[in-house]
């Protein structure tokens, strides 16, 4: 196979260029929204989606099989060729999603690229569109990505929005496929309400298709919210692959997770930070303040702990299984407790949420006792 090289470049441009070259494969080398030592490969193939868990499965076992037999005589290897242009044909599709008109002059934004993929790619873009932009993680080493910065670490676009008075502060994840903001005001804002702001919005532009799709871990009252709007909500197991096998199922064009991912079906593939917040900056553009966008529901209080494991499979002990058990009957009907395992760290991630705080701090409690 002959094969381009590219980068640094969001995780959604990989998935736009496989697709447009006509290319077999696209492979993002990436950690993701995790420190550099937790490095993997995200696959697309070539539509641009992620490759499913089976041929995933597939690849893995020819990997760990060491199969010699399926590589190729070296003199018939393919060759290799750097793309010098990667960034600039991925913001060159991005604009186009949108009139030529848009521009954000006398908007100032607080933009944080977590030392990741975006570092060229995003603040070029908000420039170009004449935004005032002041950049953070914008200096990778290879160690530093996701470190005390970026989508997971937000109180770094808080203080730098307070400090210098930004109209929104913009947060991606190391590969850019999450984006979490801040209003002017410095509150954040997480997946959900920066979905129910877009539902919302593409429903009275008749943008929106069939509803919603979420995950276990969407606040309740973002499904509370979309049920006020009569705008469909389903949920899917917890990974944006699977929000979008769900969106494909059901026909929907919109979903994500309260982490970030989100997927605009009318765009793109996959998740794509840079494109949603180009999204909410096109709403914010009629001089609307953040705060009254972004601040759409009540969220129910939700507590999630992550906990560093040895072995995942922890999990399925009948220690673990007791105590779930015990703490899934002693919230009753007053909320909702998820338990599960993490798809990138050595963690058991606890999710619990009700309007009775004691209530979600017991609960969790029990579970972190059968697990550490």
């Amino acid at each position: 196979m002959h094969v381009f090289t590219l980068g640094p470049l969001p995780s959604n441009g990989l998935a736009m260029l496989t697709k447009t070259m006509k290319a077999n494969m696209g492979i993002m080398i990436t950690a993701s929204h995790n420190p550099y030592y937790d490095n993997g490969l995200k696959l697309f193939g070539p539509d641009g989606m992620k490759l499913s868990d089976k041929i995933e499965k597939r690849i893995e076992k020819l990997i760990d099989a060491k199969n010699t037999r399926q590589l190729t005589d070296p003199r018939s290897l393919g060759r290799v060729k750097r793309l010098e242009d990667g960034n600039e044909r991925y913001i060159k599709i991005l604009k186009s999603n949108f009139p030529k008109n848009f521009d954000l002059k006398g908007t100032k934004i607080i933009l944080d690229c977590a030392n990741g993929a975006s570092y060229k790619a995003a603040p070029k873009l908000l420039k170009e569109l004449g935004a005032k932009v002041i950049s953070l993680g914008v200096k990778p080493d290879g160690f530093n990505i996701n470190e005390k910065c970026g989508s997971t670490f937000p109180s770094k676009i808080r203080l730098a929005v307070k400090k210098f008075k930004a109209h929104v502060g913009i947060s991606f994840d190391g590969d850019a496929d999450r984006i979490i903001m801040c209003d002017e005001n410095g509150k954040i804002i997480n997946g959900d309400q920066i979905i129910a702001m877009l539902a919302k919005r593409w429903k009275s532009k008749k943008i929106l298709k069939g509803g919603v799709i979420g995950t276990q871990m969407s606040n309740y009252g973002l499904e509370n919210f979309l049920k006020k709007e009569k705008i469909k909500f389903f949920r899917s197991k917890v990974g944006d692959r699977y929000v979008k096998e769900m969106m494909k199922k059901y026909n929907f064009n919109l979903g994500g997770e309260q982490s970030g991912h989100i997927i605009l079906g009318k765009f793109a593939t996959t998740g794509d930070g840079l494109l949603v917040a180009l999204e909410v900056l096109f709403s914010l553009r009629k001089k609307r303040k953040a705060s009254e966008l972004l601040n759409i529901f009540k969220p129910l209080p939700q507590t999630l702990e992550n906990i560093k494991v040895k072995d995942k499979k922890i999990i399925n002990s009948p220690k673990c299984k007791k105590a779930i058990k015990k703490a899934k009957s002693l919230m009753g009907k007053k909320g909702r407790i998820l338990v599960r395992k993490s798809g990138t760290e050595p963690k058991i991630r606890v999710m619990a949420e009700s309007q009775d705080k004691i209530l979600i701090s017991n609960c969790i409690n029990i579970i972190k006792r059968s697990i550490k």
